[in-house]
């Protein structure tokens, strides 16, 4: 497993030192792409940055300083004005939230190979993790109803990669042992299916599909699986 640092030229297009996109060097002969993607900003904005309930917390927020205002006795138009001060607090928050997921995507490329997978992450600093498929021990799928997902990966012990040096590329609440995760990405169930094919081609090993069912009373549901297995 290895990482590497890049930085863009001074006055040069993002990323446009690559010699082949996402990648910091050209495939090795004999290595064949099998695909590449990124997170879709919208669907990260919503699980990995949280937007829908940061909104709905600045709207709780807005609704409890009007009451306070009233209850003190003010007017509606008081209330409102109260409301209006606060709001462009509330809406630079949400914003840069926003921004942040837009540019976690635009900087975002994760390949796979019949060897690897790569993922090409970083905003300011440019980072690639390179996984071999024969470290990587177990995949996991958690699947939204519009068919974007989540892809973490258990790696085998003795590989570690810092919590703090993935997100949002990580698997939440996994500091022990932290876990590299695809985020939103469109089409995820192929994608995992691509990911099992080419671990078990490249390990020999069978690999275990995981059952992903999306759940008819709930927005999204969540499928804990071994899509593959060591």
């Amino acid at each position: 497993m290895s990482a590497g640092h890049r930085h863009s030229p001074p006055g040069q297009h993002e990323h446009e030192f690559e010699p082949q996109r996402g990648l910091p060097e050209p495939l090795p002969a004999g290595e064949r792409l099998l695909w590449q993607g990124a997170p879709d900003w919208h669907a990260l904005a919503r699980r990995a940055f949280h937007v829908r309930k940061l909104a709905l917390y600045f709207a709780a927020v807005l609704v409890a300083r009007a009451a306070v205002v009233l209850a003190d006795g003010g007017d509606a138009a008081a209330a409102l004005r109260a409301v209006v001060l606060l709001a462009p607090l509330a809406l630079l928050a949400i914003g840069i939230a926003l921004g942040l997921a837009w540019l976690t995507a635009r900087t975002t490329v994760y390949t796979l190979t019949d060897r690897r997978l790569v993922m090409r992450i970083g905003i300011v600093l440019t980072v690639t993790y390179n996984l071999p498929l024969r470290r990587i021990a177990s995949a996991g799928l958690r699947l939204d109803r519009d068919g974007h997902g989540d892809l973490p990966l258990a790696l085998l012990p003795g590989d570690k990669i810092a919590f703090l040096h993935l997100w949002p590329h990580a698997r939440p609440w996994c500091f022990a042992r932290p876990e590299p995760m695809l985020r939103s990405v469109p089409d995820a169930a192929a994608v995992a299916q691509r990911l099992s094919a080419a671990w078990s081609a490249a390990t020999g090993l069978a690999a275990v599909p995981a059952t992903s069912v999306t759940a008819p009373d709930a927005p999204r549901a969540e499928a804990r699986g071994r899509l593959v297995t060591s």
